[in-house]
C-alpha cells in the first residue's frame, strides 16, 4: 500500500510540474518561419539599440526567423547594409507567468550551431502577444533610472 501511494505521489507530482496547456499551444503557434518586421522604442530621441547583444536594431528589421519548438531551438538570419549577415542559432523557453492575464515570459539564449551556449547568457522578453500571424517581444530595460520599452513586432510567414 505505501508503494501504491508513494507512486501516485511522484505521478501527481510530474503532472503538475508538466508544462501548461497555454504554453503547449503557444508553442504550436510559434512553430515556423517569422519576419521581424520593426523594432520600435517608447522614447523619444535617436537611441544607438543593440538587440541580443549582436546588432543594431536596423539590422533586426527584415530578419526572418524559425521557430522549432519540439526541441526548443531556432535560427535567425541578419541581411542588410552595415551588418554583419549570416545565420545565428538559438535556444528558447516560454513561461507562463500568470495564467490569468496570460502573460508570458520568452527567454530565448543565442547558441553555437550545435546549440551550446558560448557564454551561458540568455535574453528575458515578455511574449506580450501571439496569434496565427502575429508576434510580439517586449523587453523593458532600466536606462538612468527610468524603463526604456523596446517592441519587437514580428508576422509569421511560413508555419
Amino acid at each position: 500500500m505505501k508503494k501504491l501511494i508513494v507512486a501516485v505521489l511522484l505521478i501527481a507530482s510530474v503532472i503538475s510540474c508538466g508544462t501548461s496547456k497555454t504554453v503547449r499551444t503557444s508553442k504550436k503557434v510559434i512553430k515556423g518561419e517569422w519576419v521581424l518586421n520593426s523594432v520600435t522604442h517608447n522614447k523619444v530621441g535617436t537611441y544607438n539599440i543593440s538587440l541580443l547583444n549582436d546588432a543594431t536594431k536596423e539590422c533586426f528589421e527584415g530578419s526572418s526567423w524559425k521557430f522549432i519548438p519540439n526541441n526548443n531551438t531556432g535560427t535567425y538570419i541578419i541581411n542588410g547594409a552595415n551588418c554583419n549577415e549570416g545565420e545565428r542559432n538559438f535556444i528558447f523557453t516560454i513561461q507562463e507567468i500568470d495564467p490569468a492575464t496570460g502573460l508570458y515570459d520568452f527567454l530565448l539564449k543565442p547558441t553555437n550551431e550545435k546549440n551550446k551556449s558560448e557564454d551561458n547568457k540568455g535574453f528575458r522578453l515578455e511574449l506580450a502577444q501571439l496569434s496565427d500571424t502575429n508576434m510580439t517581444w517586449v523587453q523593458t530595460l532600466n536606462v538612468n533610472g527610468n524603463p526604456f520599452i523596446i517592441t519587437m513586432n514580428f508576422t509569421k510567414t511560413i508555419e
